[in-house]
């Protein structure tokens, strides 16, 4: 994968090749984390013939500055801390609650928006592959492989095209797998080593899902025809 990449179409044909060990194998799933890592893990699934769906996780931004990272929470009501900001900041625990339960609403819309009355897949003894667009961080990863953990996974692959050297490592100690092409430094922002790399609305993201759902279901009825 070169860099800069050229959006997350790109980005995800060169995860889906990463991967392609798990190709054709009927106990993978793909989650994508919205929305950025959503259409990147569309494409993973599709390259690897597998399902896809959601692991929907919100950042737990420090007040007066969103774009740091405080922790993050995900579905299941896993909430994970970076403390090394916590304590550098004196942040108290009654603001980190205050933010985590406005950021807990946002979650439980965005699951309602974009996964509609489709069920949720079930995870238990499957190979799960974990994607987004890039990791700054780690700490919204982090909490979407702590809810997963819950859910008795047979394995855990974090597949990312990009990240800093030190996320990485931290992730590692946390998933079974990590799949990241790129590590590049200096590490400021995922966008800057993209050409495009657009705000997705809640509607590009139903769209990109509903795309890939019709596939992987033909895809699956027609195996089971043929069974």
């Amino acid at each position: 994968m070169a860099l800069p990449i050229k959006d997350r179409t790109e980005a995800g044909r060169a995860l889906g090749e990463a991967l392609k060990s798990y190709r054709g194998r009927e106990d993978v799933v793909v989650l994508g984390l919205p929305r950025g890592g959503v259409p990147v893990a569309c494409e993973v699934a599709e390259s690897l013939g597998a399902e896809v769906d959601l692991m929907v996780v919100r950042k737990l931004g420090t007040p007066g500055h969103s774009e740091l990272a405080m922790g993050a929470i995900a579905s299941g009501g896993v909430r994970v801390l970076n403390q090394n900001v916590i304590l550098s900041l004196h942040i108290q625990d009654k603001v980190i609650d205050e933010v985590a339960s406005r950021e807990m609403r946002e979650l439980e819309r965005r699951e309602r928006a974009y996964r509609g009355n489709r069920a949720r897949p079930d995870l238990e003894r499957k190979c799960v592959i974990l994607v987004d667009d890039g990791v700054a961080t780690g700490a919204t990863m982090r909490a979407a492989i702590s809810a997963l953990r819950r859910q008795k996974p047979a394995r855990i692959v974090v597949a990312i095209p990009l990240a800093p050297v030190d996320t990485v490592e931290v992730l590692r100690s946390e998933a079974d797998e990590v799949v990241c092409p790129e590590t590049p430094e200096p590490f400021w922002a995922i966008g800057q080593w993209y050409v495009e790399f657009p705000q997705l609305s809640d509607d590009e993201v139903r769209e990109r899902l509903a795309k890939t759902w019709a596939i992987t279901d033909e895809r699956q009825r027609t195996s089971r025809k043929s069974r």
